[in-house]
């Protein structure tokens, strides 16, 4: 593919500037040949003298650029400081721009000395599409992953959910790639490729989260007491939020369905994020503990056969 790319980026005008620059080296061997070396010595010092010219000229573009460029990049990490940029992304786009910007002085002060860049230029062009296509995979992580570092869908130390079923806390997310630890302490490294494009369920974005139980009684079981008991089960749980303390609601227990086998009820409240796992296994043990203690039963799937006897 490159060699095929490389045949392709040579012109007619390159194969003509080989040739006079053939004609050229004959024609400067005919002349040193023939001339007396009385005449060709200041011939030759005055070449000299305007070559060495052009490599100190050459020589000052290239340190003048240079500093150029290193006053550049510190504008660029000043800017990013104060933005408070991700430091992987502003690590990348510093580095990504210091790099072009002295590719490109080099063809300026290759052109200063009077040669030919179009060549060169041809040749970076169709080397850096050979490997563009033949890291499409590694392009497109690093394109998920500018994005999720600019956007920040989620951040270190965030729990999260992925679309092929993955969950952990994220622990760190480079340019390329996203690792997260999962709850029985496995590292996951997910692909940026992969979270850009799906979904993905972040559970720290927000500080609080609504916890929800269904709860399923005997039919016969009376509703008021039902609802009296998951209410003082509730309150004695300290670390449901109230609309007083900053939740968006106050708890819900209320009737949620005539099932073919129970009564469901439904309770639902607000706790801190942080709170959520710890709230929800104690008030789940707390409803199978208290119900039957009170006299309330959990309900079986039953089927009731009807067997009819022919005359």
């Amino acid at each position: 593919m490159l060699n095929r790319l490389l045949q392709v980026s040579i012109t007619p005008e390159d194969t003509a500037a080989v040739s006079k620059f053939e004609a050229n080296a004959r024609e400067a061997i005919e002349h040193i040949a023939t001339t007396p070396v009385d005449e060709l010595l200041p011939e030759l010092i005055n070449n000299a003298i305007h070559f060495g010219i052009k490599v100190l000229i050459a020589l000052l573009i290239y340190l003048a650029g240079a500093w150029l460029i290193k006053k550049i990049r510190g504008m660029l990490h000043r800017i990013f400081e104060r933005r408070r940029t991700e430091k992987a992304i502003a690590s990348f786009v510093e580095s990504l721009t210091s790099i072009s910007l002295t590719i490109i002085l080099v063809i300026i002060t290759v052109g200063t000395l009077g040669i030919n860049t179009t060549s060169l230029a041809a040749l970076l062009a169709a080397g850096g599409m050979a490997i563009g296509m033949a890291l499409s995979g590694t392009v497109q992580n690093f394109a998920g992953g500018i994005m999720i570092l600019m956007f920040k869908p989620f951040k270190a130390g965030d729990f999260i959910e992925t679309e092929n079923g993955y969950s952990g806390t994220v622990s760190e997310v480079n340019i390329f790639s996203t690792k997260l630890t999962t709850t029985d302490n496995r590292v996951i490294i997910i692909p940026n490729s992969t979270l850009s494009n799906g979904t993905v369920n972040n559970y720290s974005r927000n500080t609080m989260r609504r916890v929800e139980w269904l709860v399923g009684v005997e039919y016969g079981t009376d509703a008021g007491t039902v609802k009296k008991i998951l209410e003082d089960i509730v309150k004695e749980e300290k670390r449901v939020l109230h609309v007083s303390t900053g939740a968006p609601a106050d708890p819900l227990i209320a009737l949620n369905a005539l099932q073919d086998s129970a009564v469901q009820y439904v309770v639902r409240v607000w706790v801190k994020t942080s709170d959520y796992w710890d709230v929800f296994f104690r008030i789940n043990e707390q409803i199978y503990t208290v119900l039957p203690q009170k006299g309330i039963g959990f309900p079986f799937p039953q089927m009731d056969v009807h067997i009819t006897k022919p005359e």
